[in-house]
C-alpha cells in the first residue's frame, strides 16, 4: 500500500508550523515565512515555484527538499493551505496560493466543511474539495496516487488529525533557527511515542535540523 508522508514541513525552534493571523498578505501567518528559508535556497523548490535553476545545488537541504516530491502521486492539504476564506465559499474565484499552474501536478484533496466542485488547474492539477473527512480524503488520494504515496502537506491541525489517528507512515520536519513566540504548534496535544513514532534519522545544516520520524 502506498504510503502517507509528510515532508518538509518546517517548525521554529520554539515549535510552531504555522505564525498567527493568516491573511491574503501573510499566507504563512506573521514571520511565518522565515521558517523556510533552508527551503527557498534549494534547487528543487526554486524549480517547483519560480521554474528556474537557481538555488543550491548540493547538501543536506536540497536532498530533503527533493525527496519530498519523490513517488508522490497525490497531495492532502487542509484548507487554509489552500487559501485565506473561511466558512461558506462566497463564490469560486479563489482558486489558490499557487497561480494557474500550482506546485503539486497531481490530484489534491482539500479538506473542508463546505463543498465546491472540482477546480482543474494547469500543469496537472486538480483540487478536489472533500466534506466527509480525513479518512474519506485519504482513501480518495490513495485511488488518485495510482500506488504512488501521498503526501500530508498541512497545515498544523490536519497534520494532528492525521498523527492522532496513526494514519502517517513517516514524517520529514525541518526545525528552523527561528523564533515565533506565537501560531500553531505541531505537536501540542501529541504523544508521538505513545502513537508509536520515533526518530529515525536527524541532519543538520547550516540553515535546519531535518529530523525524520517513522511509525513503528
Amino acid at each position: 500500500m502506498s504510503q502517507l508522508r509528510v515532508e518538509s514541513f518546517t517548525i521554529s525552534l520554539d515549535g510552531f508550523g504555522a505564525g498567527p493571523r493568516q491573511s491574503i498578505d501573510n499566507p504563512l501567518g506573521v514571520g511565518g515565512t522565515a521558517l523556510h528559508g533552508w527551503a527557498f535556497a534549494t534547487r528543487t523548490f526554486q524549480k517547483a515555484v519560480f521554474g528556474g535553476e537557481g538555488g543550491a545545488t548540493e547538501g543536506a537541504d536540497e536532498d530533503f527538499a527533493a525527496r519530498g516530491f519523490r513517488n508522490i502521486g497525490a497531495w492532502i492539504l487542509g484548507r487554509n493551505m489552500f487559501g485565506p476564506v473561511r466558512g461558506p465559499w462566497p463564490d469560486e474565484s479563489w482558486r489558490g496560493w499557487w497561480g494557474e499552474n500550482p506546485v503539486y501536478h497531481v490530484p489534491v484533496f482539500v479538506l473542508t466543511h463546505h463543498a465546491r466542485a472540482p477546480l482543474v488547474m494547469e500543469g496537472g492539477t486538480t483540487f478536489h474539495f472533500v466534506t466527509d473527512g480525513i479518512a474519506s480524503a485519504l482513501a480518495q488520494a490513495r485511488a488518485a496516487a495510482g500506488g504512488k504515496d501521498v503526501r500530508l502537506g498541512g497545515g498544523v491541525q490536519t497534520i494532528q488529525q492525521y498523527l492522532r489517528e496513526r494514519l502517517v507512515d513517516e514524517m520529514h520536519i525541518a526545525i528552523a533557527p527561528v523564533l515565533l513566540g506565537l501560531g500553531e504548534r505541531l505537536f501540542d496535544g501529541v504523544d508521538l511515542p505513545a502513537l508509536g513514532y520515533a526518530c529515525t534519522q536527524h541532519v543538520a545544516s547550516p540553515l535546519a535540523t531535518h529530523v525524520v520520524f517513522t511509525r513503528k
